[in-house]
């Protein structure tokens, strides 16, 4: 009998590494282990009241190796010297500036402490101004308007806003700078000891959908139009890429240092690099015309379509259709909510507010008291609000909510955007204002689907996957109901990771393709949300509210 071969799915999150040790027989991982950002978690680099938030690379080097070490130190000799593969997905658009070398800025002396010197994380949203003259310029210079396959709006988000912004801030950095890399890129790049950055592969997810390449264009966005939106752009562009490569390719092979690090072998297999939310969706079971949410922090919602059925069709208002860029030989289209957890997050921290600032201050109590008191209520929050949310009449509600907290991505990005609650009274309370924050979340999602059919896109059925999905039935039984269609929840708890892994089966010789990968590998799903028809009637009516509420937001956001 020939012995099992395994690969390891590395999975780089906004908080930490997770990685899982696949067996490629079955997708059942065997070992895994989860490793938190130490620069991170201490709020490093990171500024919420400018929106900058900033991760510097010694995390991502310490959080692999850390993570993938101890996954290994769980299994067998047999297990380890059968590793045929690796994959890696990480968050994104995530670029950061390199030297000529491939070396990131943040790595090199003088640049150690200086965030503009490192990876700008797909949250931030310092680059606002920049990417609204992009859009701008895009669709007034009179060539080629580069963002018709990005949804026909730039994002802040994304690859050449966040660069541009850097390069007029940051004088020292514009001058250090050889070129950028997005960090699922870099990732690949780190590992196979291939770091130059004319020649690392770059992923053909993070330059379709962030950068506006496109093979119309013969690459990225021409150097007449960069220059026409700011000179310091000049010349960047032969710095970067031209070829861009799918997750089922081979970035190369471990090298020396890092197969002695992680104790693997120099053949162990390194695939091109993805985004993260790209590669759940391959984990999660994505078919085409199948919405896969990725839902979490923010959500990033993926739909796969086959190339002849799409034709010429652009769909407006969406983050972007392109070739290969989840499955490859199928068109991969995203969009997605700038904020979800998020929104649920920052209400908890509110009512907390006296907690952390009211009983800190009671002397009559023992800090150590203290300290445990406010753990236990801060991570019961928002269990207990959900459960005297779900009591709540949706007959009586009277609280609509608008989702846009940190902006909104889809449909037409606008980073500008904020969030409201109106219909407030002095008889609402913490659990009616969650049970309207929950129900905003699931109409912005209604917002994509609506979006994609108006482009006449046929969406048959719902996928989600993350930490929410698995641990609140409230929230999804809401998004079911206000979607009015059967939620699946995948049954894998790191289906990104597992994404990457059916990738690394790919790209190591197991599997011809990553369909069939995802077919050996897959894990199904472990429960379904169904809609109550009578509840998705009255969502029917509180949608329209919402909608409303949103148009008269961004009407006095533009101060008409």
């Amino acid at each position: 009998m020939a012995e099992q071969k395994y690969v390891i799915g590395v999975d780089l999150g906004t908080d930490s590494v997770r990685t899982i040790i696949v067996n490629c027989e079955n997708g059942i991982d065997i070992s895994s282990s989860v490793w938190d950002f130490n620069r991170w978690k201490k709020g490093k680099y990171c500024d919420p009241a400018k929106n900058q938030f900033r991760q510097h690379p010694m995390d991502h080097i310490e959080g692999i190796e850390g993570s993938v070490r101890e996954a290994l130190s769980s299994v067998t000799r047999s297990v380890r010297e059968n590793i045929t593969g690796i994959s890696v997905d990480t968050t994104g658009s995530t670029p950061g500036p390199v030297d000529i070398t491939g070396t990131p800025l943040a790595l090199t002396p003088g640049f150690e402490e200086n965030p503009n010197a490192m990876f700008v994380l797909w949250k931030d949203h310092t680059a606002v101004e920049e990417a609204e003259e992009i859009n701008h310029v895009s669709h007034t210079w009179g060539g080629i308007d580069f963002t018709k396959y990005v949804g026909g709006v730039y994002s802040s988000e994304w690859f050449w806003a966040k660069m541009l912004h850097i390069l007029r801030e940051d004088e020292k950095v514009r001058k250090a700078a050889f070129s950028w890399v997005e960090n699922c890129d870099w990732i690949p790049a780190l590992l196979t000891g291939n770091k130059d950055p004319l020649k690392i592969m770059r992923s053909r997810c993070a330059a379709g959908h962030k950068a506006m390449w496109h093979r119309e264009f013969n690459g990225l966005p021409s150097e007449g139009f960069l220059q026409k939106i700011d000179p310091l752009l000049e010349g960047i562009r032969s710095r970067l890429y031209t070829e861009t490569y799918t997750c089922d390719r081979i970035a190369g092979t471990l090298s020396p240092e890092w197969a002695k690090k992680l104790g693997l072998s120099e053949r162990v297999v390194v695939g091109a690099g993805a985004y993260d939310a790209h590669l759940g969706a391959v984990g999660a079971g994505v078919e085409p015309y199948i919405l896969c949410k990725v839902i979490g922090t923010s959500t990033c919602d993926m739909l796969v379509a086959p190339a002849d059925e799409i034709g010429d069709k652009l769909i407006g208002g969406i983050c972007g259709q392109v070739d290969g860029s989840i499955i490859p030989g199928l068109v991969g289209m995203e969009a997605g909510q700038s904020a979800f957890g998020d929104i649920y997050a920052w209400f908890r921290d509110i009512l907390m507010f006296p907690v952390r600032q009211v009983l800190s201050k009671n002397s009559t109590v023992d800090a150590s008291v203290i300290n445990i008191l406010s753990s236990n209520i801060e991570k019961n929050i928002i269990p207990e609000l959900s459960a005297a949310a779900e009591s709540i009449s949706l007959e009586m509600s009277s609280i609509i909510a608008l989702d846009w907290l940190n902006g909104r991505r889809t449909p037409y990005a606008d980073q500008r955007l904020k969030g409201a609650v109106t219909g407030i009274c002095l008889g609402t309370d913490a659990p009616g204002i969650f049970r309207a924050l929950v129900e905003a979340t699931a109409f912005g999602a209604r917002k994509i689907i609506d979006r994609f059919i108006d482009e006449g896109i046929n969406i048959m059925g719902v996928i989600a996957l993350g930490g929410i999905p698995k641990k609140s039935p409230f929230i999804m039984q809401v998004l079911s109901d206000v979607l009015n269609c059967p939620i699946k929840i995948a049954r894998s708890d790191q289906a990104c990771a597992l994404g990457s892994a059916m990738a690394a089966a790919t790209v190591s010789g197991i599997y011809p393709d990553i369909r069939s990968a995802q077919k050996a590998m897959g894990r199904g799903f472990e429960i379904v949300y169904n809609p109550d028809q009578k509840k998705a009637e009255i969502y029917d009516l509180l949608y329209k509210q919402y909608t409303d509420l949103g148009g008269f937001m961004e009407n006095l956001n533009r101060g008409i």
